[in-house]
């Protein structure tokens, strides 16, 4: 609860900081079954966002890929994507910046009784893979595994697709084993399925020193240094709501009809995975792995994946955030 109190207290002296007598309009695109429209919920239903003196504005967004367009365009102020993206639009002159949102990655999820125990056993194996061949979790499940001359993309028999697709042919056995998004590999552990890695896991042995958002709030650089007070609230209004999430299981119960959870054991799977995914390491720390796993990716995925920048660009990491 002393880390509630900071947090809360922070949002108080953001909001004395601003000179204002009305809440300031903020416009975020949200994609409708994603996590961050589960903080909004609980910002709105704290007042958090009249404690910051915020007006939040919500376009409400099919998929991520329809946050980006918006961000573009200019019919939103803050997304939430991935700083491979931001680096690789910052490369095309596009200057976003990035401050860390989750640590949540994907996992590698078998059913209980299968004979599968460890990454290596999938050669020869049905592997469903969501997001498509350059999709993160996979490049780094394929650099941790080449490290003991294993490619999976020629070892074994593999199937992209949507993760709620794939996730679905895990469960009717279609499929040995899926990677999948961690939301979905949720919804299969509390089905019974066994996780056999989670892509976090991975991480230290491609070189990161711990668990690394690779998920983030994403707006305009040059709006945000006109903005650093509001983009400063807002952040601060975030940590609160995560950190009812984080300490609070009945804030869950009330939130269950937005996560889509179809039961208690689904619901407090969500809970417990979204709790780990709080990022609690300081920006720096953050910027310095996501530049090793760059680099990972960059050798693994290539210009695809992120153009023609072998390293990750100097300024998508946003650290003019008091106490970040």
């Amino acid at each position: 609860m002393t880390h509630f109190v900071r947090m809360l207290l922070a949002v108080v002296v953001f909001v004395s900081l601003g000179t204002c007598c009305y809440a300031e309009a903020l416009r975020v695109a949200v994609q409708k079954t994603g996590t961050f429209a589960w903080e909004l919920a609980v910002i709105r239903a704290h007042g958090l966002d009249k404690q910051a003196n915020l007006s939040v504005e919500v376009l409400e967004l099919a998929s991520p890929e329809a946050g980006k367009i918006a961000l573009r365009a200019g019919n939103a102020d803050i997304v939430v994507t991935d700083w491979l993206w931001v680096s690789r639009e910052r490369g095309l002159g596009a200057k976003l910046t990035f401050y860390p949102y989750s640590s949540a990655l994907g996992a590698v999820m078998v059913p209980a009784s299968s004979p599968i125990q460890t990454l290596a056993d999938l050669k020869g194996r049905k592997l469903a893979v969501a997001g498509g061949p350059i999709d993160k979790n996979w490049l780094l499940l394929l650099a941790w595994l080449k490290q003991g001359g294993i490619d999976l993309k020629s070892d074994a028999k593999i199937a992209y697709g949507a993760p709620p697709l794939l996730a679905a042919k895990t469960l009717s056995g279609e499929m040995d084993a899926t990677l999948n998004y961690w939301n979905f590999c949720a919804a299969l552990e509390a089905k019974g399925f066994r996780r056999l890695a989670g892509i976090e896991d991975l991480l230290p042995k491609l070189g990161a020193k711990g668990r690394t958002a690779m998920i983030g709030y994403v707006f305009d650089e040059k709006w945000a240094n006109a903005n650093r007070d509001k983009i400063a609230r807002f952040i601060a209004m975030t940590r609160v709501a995560k950190e009812i999430l984080s300490t609070s299981d009945a804030e869950w119960e009330k939130i269950a009809s937005l996560t889509g959870a179809p039961d208690a054991a689904t619901l407090r799977a969500y809970r417990d995975r979204y709790r780990e995914g709080i990022p609690r390491r300081p920006v720096a720390d953050e910027e310095a792995d996501a530049r090793i796993l760059y680099r990972v990716l960059a050798e693994i995925g290539g210009p695809e994946l992120v153009g023609s920048a072998p390293e990750l660009d100097s300024g998508t990491f946003y650290h003019a955030i008091p106490g970040g």
